[in-house]
């Protein structure tokens, strides 16, 4: 389904990606891991065409959409979330999921975007809250409703962007059962970044790791969580080693 070939990105004298190659297969939940500054959400929004890469490409689904811009990108078939999440604070819960169901890939009829958006409202959790404004959601409601919008537009593919960062033990456990739901009632192919390592080894099928910006290690979570190279990253020789 997608395919990135050698990306390359710098930020001034940064290089945030160096020679980045993967594919994801449709129907796959990938993880994709690495410490803080390893190119995670560079290569999101490399994907998603926030950031053009200077190097490289991104195939989609058989079509080349490098430099393409964010919203060609969504109207393909590609959703994502962010690590910060960005509602519209002065809208309502159901607002913003109707916003992105017309500006998505399907629905042009304000009333059918909104029964849409009722339905994802409800599907996340959120209908108690739907005509409270995004600013009153707590961390966990938010996150949420940044899944409803982004599944709002219709995607084949959707990027998770930490959706377990800030999250409390019973909150995680939720949204890992609604990732779970995603997958079964959807059919959509997830990419996830993630830092909650527990909840992502449980919910990936296959990781891909990243540090200062190339691809170092990839595989099944049991084999990455064994690897020593990225054990070292994370934790440090000691206790790759040890």
């Amino acid at each position: 389904m997608l395919q990135g070939i050698n990306i390359t990105k710098r930020f001034g004298g940064v290089t945030a990606l160096r020679n980045v190659s993967f594919i994801v297969n449709a129907g796959e939940l990938v993880g994709l891991i690495g410490p803080n500054g390893s190119g995670k959400s560079t290569l999101f929004s490399v994907i998603s065409g926030f950031h053009p890469p200077d190097e490289g490409a991104v195939i989609f689904e058989g079509r080349t959409i490098t430099g393409f811009p964010s919203h060609a990108v969504a109207r393909l078939g590609i959703a994502r979330t962010f690590q910060i999440v960005r509602p519209f604070t002065g809208m309502t819960v159901i607002e913003n999921v109707r916003v992105g169901a017309l500006y998505g890939r399907g629905e042009r009829s304000v009333a059918t975007a909104d029964r849409r958006a009722r339905e994802l409202v409800e599907f996340v959790g959120l209908r108690q809250r739907a005509d409270v404004p995004a600013r009153n959601l707590t961390l966990a409601e938010k996150k949420r409703l940044e899944i409803a919008r982004a599944l709002s537009i219709q995607p084949r593919l959707l990027l998770l962007d930490e959706v377990f960062a800030g999250l409390n033990p019973a909150e995680v456990r939720s949204a890992i059962d609604l990732i779970a739901r995603i997958r079964r009632e959807f059919g959509v192919t997830i990419i996830m970044v993630e830092h909650v390592l527990k909840a992502l080894m449980e919910t990936c099928e296959r990781v891909i790791v990243l540090s200062s910006g190339e691809k170092i290690a990839e595989g099944a979570p049991a084999e990455i969580a064994a690897d020593p190279h990225v054990v070292s990253v994370y934790l440090g020789k000691a206790y790759a080693t040890g």
